[in-house]
């Protein structure tokens, strides 16, 4: 466990855990795993895919972003290209300069999109958990959550708790509570969504295998054919019986495609994009029993 300063004008100081496999060496990959908004942090990863991957032989790098966990808050500075920024600068320090596999959920597979963008050359592959490029849409679609997220946890927060701990228990309102405190002194909720955004000419330039999770019945999973079209190196996986929370729900499942996208991405000796659902699904409901 460390605290890295990222250096530069908008540097921060970001909380990062390294999982490292027993040996090391010249092929051992690294994956290096982004997760998602407000009431989320490396946690995520460090109670589901994250112990897995390492104990695969996968050099595993995890941090919370900015205004996120144990990571520096500043009032200001919300706009993707800063989390990217945050990324960049975060692999240099830790002199990391070969490619890397980034896995995003949700937000932190926007993230690791507009890094891959940005940076080619240094992305062996993506894997994209309930995630998607930031579009238009996807701005919209974030202006109208983090507004509602406002309000809710602003100008409402005691009784929101309230109604999350009696809902969702104690430590999701716990959670909810830093998320408030996150909305309440800074501007997130007016910085991200008005981050630049991708057009479809920028997305088709992505040359990164990408890997992408989906919940059946979340809306994202909507977009896979639309996601497949523009990028015919991509796969999509929709997981039966799941919405949003796949990465929590059923780790092992994730575990096992990211696992199996780091070590051959573009998945050409693996399942075909469309295939073995029925195995997805015998999966998903071994887990979700256990």
């Amino acid at each position: 466990m460390a605290m890295v300063h990222t250096g530069g004008p908008d540097g921060v100081r970001l909380h990062v855990q390294r999982l490292g496999p027993g040996r090391t060496g010249p092929a051992t990959p690294t994956a290096v795993l982004l997760h998602g908004l407000l009431t989320d942090s490396l946690a995520a990863y460090y109670f589901t895919v994250g112990p897995g991957l390492a104990a695969a032989g996968v050099d595993v790098v995890m941090y919370d972003q900015r205004g996120h966990g144990r990571s520096e808050r500043p009032a200001h500075g919300y706009r993707l290209d800063a989390f990217v920024g945050d990324l960049e600068r975060l692999l240099d320090r830790l002199g990391i300069h070969g490619p890397v596999h980034l896995v995003g959920n949700c937000f932190g597979g926007t993230v690791a999109f507009q890094y891959a963008v940005r940076h080619p050359e240094r992305v062996a592959g993506l894997s994209l958990i309930e995630s998607e490029p930031a579009t238009p849409a996807w701005a919209a679609k974030l202006e109208k959550l983090l507004g509602y997220t406002a309000t809710q946890l602003s100008e409402h927060e005691a009784d929101a708790l309230a109604w999350i701990d009696a809902h969702h228990g104690g430590h999701t309102a716990r959670l909810a509570k830093s998320a408030a405190r996150l909305v309440r002194t800074t501007t997130i909720a007016e910085d991200i969504p008005s981050s630049a955004v991708l057009g479809e000419r920028r997305i088709r330039s992505v040359r990164s295998p990408v890997l992408a999770l989906y919940g059946a019945d979340s809306d994202m999973a909507a977009q896979a054919p639309w996601l497949e079209s523009l990028l015919p190196s991509s796969r999509t996986v929709v997981v039966p019986g799941h919405e949003h929370s796949v990465l929590v729900e059923v780790p092992a499942l994730v575990l096992r495609h990211v696992l199996g996208w780091i070590g051959d991405p573009g998945g050409r000796r693996g399942m075909p994009s469309t295939a073995a659902l029925a195995e997805v699904k015998a999966l998903a409901e071994v887990e979700a029993a256990s």
